[in-house]
């Protein structure tokens, strides 16, 4: 058998010639050798972008409204910020991340969306998103869900495992001060799914943790991650960890 050749050196993108590595360059910044005429601050690995489709394949609303993840890949790669921020379909998106998982090049295409979204006056926010992320704020969650009727659920739901072979003992634990874990509560969860929260407490009950819920900010949605709303994530954040610090908590349990 003759010896393969030597494989031909690939041509630089664009036909540009190599710049010269500075120390400071970020792998991202480094990544192609190009610049893209985008901010600085919008580096999601966008131009790595071959259009192969695969994210198109994975996401689950691709063709809702014109919504194709590519789409924002290259026009954040084009530059054209303003018409992405102005578009309806990037909120179709619903940052499951699976573009990114099957993304063979890296593109951050959620982060992408994230930062998209960001852009947009927060009054411009679609309603529902908007009108939810400003009870959470005003009132410690999505519901506007008044304290005591929050109470009367967790123990209402209580109450349906105490009557199960075996959890005849069961109680739900709130503010319970040294415990080893905190666990935050999806809305849905204490609105239309209550026999969801059952699955986690016969867990707890079982496994023999010590266990607890807030009763008050207990909203395990941080809707400021998906409006793009960094502020919002760190005000919601924020008072999760207060209440870990006053009932003298280390542990997290963030089911959403």
């Amino acid at each position: 058998m003759r010896p393969r050749p030597p494989s031909p050196a690939w041509p630089r993108p664009w036909g540009r010639p190599r710049r010269e590595r500075k120390p400071e360059m970020s792998p991202k910044e480094d990544a192609l050798d190009f610049d893209p005429p985008c901010p600085a601050d919008w580096s999601f690995f966008q131009e790595r972008c071959m259009a192969c489709g695969m994210c198109s394949a994975a996401c689950p609303v691709a063709g809702i409204d014109g919504f194709d993840p590519r789409k924002v890949v290259r026009l954040a790669f084009l530059g054209r910020i303003e018409p992405l921020v102005e578009a309806r379909w990037p909120w179709i998106c619903t940052l499951c991340g699976k573009c990114e998982a099957l993304c063979p090049m890296g593109v951050e295409i959620a982060d992408l969306v994230r930062r998209v979204r960001s852009r947009r006056e927060r009054d411009r926010v679609p309603g529902i998103l908007h009108k939810g992320l400003a009870a959470a704020l005003e009132t410690g969650n999505n519901l506007r869900l008044p304290r005591e009727d929050y109470l009367f659920i967790l123990e209402d739901v209580a109450s349906e495992i105490r009557e199960e072979e075996g959890f005849e003992g069961f109680e739900v634990a709130v503010d319970r001060k040294g415990a080893r874990l905190l666990t935050t509560i999806h809305n849905k969860l204490v609105n239309t799914h209550t026999e969801d929260l059952k699955h986690w407490w016969k867990i707890f009950h079982a496994a023999g943790e010590r266990w607890t819920v807030s009763s008050e900010h207990w909203e395990g949605t941080s809707w400021g991650y998906f409006t793009g709303d960094d502020e919002a994530m760190k005000v919601m954040a924020g008072r999760i960890l207060r209440q870990m610090e006053a009932l003298e908590i280390d542990t997290l349990l963030w089911p959403e």
